[in-house]
């Protein structure tokens, strides 16, 4: 059977995070195909140069599709070639209704079956999930129309913004369903559903699991602490408070 993976990141990475060398380790090809997928961002230029500095021309085939300028290309043909497929961040209900129009959501799910690589952070993370937390709506709330390749939830930016973490607590007290949260910075790799290893850019950036305990209680636990230390990534020393974000390359909002 055909492995089939997702890195799910939390949102903040930079363009030269090792979460991006990470995924190109997952790639077999000599000059992979990469697919950027910017629906949930108005910013396409700036998504895409973005693209090419985490995956130059001269290691990868990049390529991108911009669904709010469609050329006539076949999107299947398109996404099917591709030995990644890219989604960035920015507003996760935009993205899954753009998606839902114009069939991605079923060729995406084809291509994941197939052995394509997906990946993408926040927004980019969100939508692989049955279920979310987003700031799509401004406030943030519940989001459950994921496309659902992945079981359970997603909480991405959740130690980096106040509301996170104690909505999403609130959200699985009350029946949501239980899954993951990944800090800025920290990212979660699936092979088919199973995590396979978490990749973090220093160690204060963590991913969870959340879910109610036996007792009802909702209980967070770092995913590293069910991991073998091989399946564990994290190269940085500094503190995450000394790590700072351009605003130009993070993709922000989920």
């Amino acid at each position: 059977m055909t492995a089939r993976h997702i890195v799910a990141m939390g949102g903040g990475q930079d363009v030269d995070d090792p979460v991006f060398d990470y995924v190109a380790s997952l790639l077999d090809a000599p000059r992979p195909k990469v697919c950027l997928l910017p629906t949930a961002q108005s910013a396409v230029p700036l998504s895409v140069m973005r693209l090419l500095s985490i995956f130059p021309a001269d290691r990868f085939e990049p390529t991108y599709l911009d669904l709010f300028a469609r050329d006539d290309r076949d999107l299947r043909e398109v996404i099917l070639s591709q030995d990644l497929v890219f989604v960035g961040g920015g507003n996760t209900a935009n993205l899954l209704a753009v998606w839902r129009v114009h069939g991605m959501d079923a060729i995406l799910r084809e291509a994941w079956e197939s052995g394509v690589v997906l990946a993408g952070g926040s927004a980019g993370a969100n939508c692989w999930f049955e279920a979310s937390t987003t700031d799509s709506f401004g406030p943030l709330a519940p989001l459950l129309d994921g496309v659902g390749l992945l079981p359970g939830s997603f909480c991405p930016h959740y130690a980096n913004e106040p509301s996170r973490r104690p909505l999403y607590h609130r959200l699985v007290a009350d029946g949501f369903p239980a899954g993951i949260a990944c800090d800025d910075l920290a990212a979660v790799h699936f092979e088919d559903s199973e995590i396979a290893g978490v990749v973090s850019s220093h160690p204060d950036a963590r991913a969870y699991r959340v879910a109610q305990g036996d007792d009802g209680q909702v209980e967070e636990r770092p995913l590293s602490a069910d991991l073998p230390s091989s399946a564990i990534l994290t190269p940085m020393d500094r503190p995450l408070a000394d790590v700072r974000i351009d605003p130009r390359t993070d993709e922000g909002g989920a």
